[in-house]
Formats: C-alpha cells, structure tokens, sequence
C-alpha cells in the first residue's frame, strides 16, 4: 500500500506541473512532437533512447526548477538576491538540458528530414 501512495504523489506532482507551469506544458508538447517525428521518420533504437533520455532530463529539470522555486518562495516570500540566484541556477540548469536536448534533436532529425527532400 506504501508504494501506491508513493506513486500517487508522484502522480500529483506530475498534475500540479502540467496544470500551474506553462514552459512544462511547452517542453511535454516538444516532447510528443518528437515523438511523432520519431515515429514518422523510424529513428533506430540507439535514436529512440538518447530522444527519450532527452525528453524525461528535460521534464525532470522543469519538475525540480519548479520545486526549488516554490521552496524558496516559502522560505523568503520576499525578493532577496540569494533566492533569486538559487532560482536562476535552477533555470539555468533547464536552459542547459533545452538546448543539450535541442541540439540532440536536430543531430538525430535534420539529416532524415534533408533525405526526404
């Protein structure tokens, strides 16, 4: 029973960032569009687990960024120079693994696309 507790707040942390965090919502549909170009384009497998690490390090940076921001807003609900530093790192971190993930896309999807026309 603990386990499906577990998971049940698992599912609720997924719920609270789809519905509250617009740049989650953003990389989700970045994620099911590479999905369909995955499947449209039949990437290898190698492909198809670089794409889906990418995807899940992306939405994990997003779900943490958020996290820490919602803790800081709780310990100093004020604009305080630290809180914003720890908060900028956090977006940092999401930056990195956008374009990281980006970057990957495109080694994997440009030169199939470019073969189709």
């Amino acid at each position: 029973m603990k386990i499906l507790r577990s998971f049940g707040f698992a599912w609720q942390g997924l719920r609270y960032s789809f519905a509250t965090q617009l740049n989650f919502k953003i990389h989700l549909l970045l994620a099911l569009f590479a999905t369909g170009l995955g499947i449209g384009l039949q990437i290898s497998t190698a492909e198809w687990m670089l794409v889906l690490f990418c995807m899940a390090i992306v939405l994990f940076a997003e779900m943490v960024n958020t996290a820490i921001e919602k803790l800081c807003d709780l310990v100093e609900p004020r604009i305080h120079p630290q809180i914003k530093l720890v908060k900028d790192i956090t977006a940092g971190a999401v930056l990195i693994s956008a374009v990281v993930s980006a970057v990957t896309g495109a080694i994997i999807f440009l030169p199939k696309i470019i073969l189709l026309f």
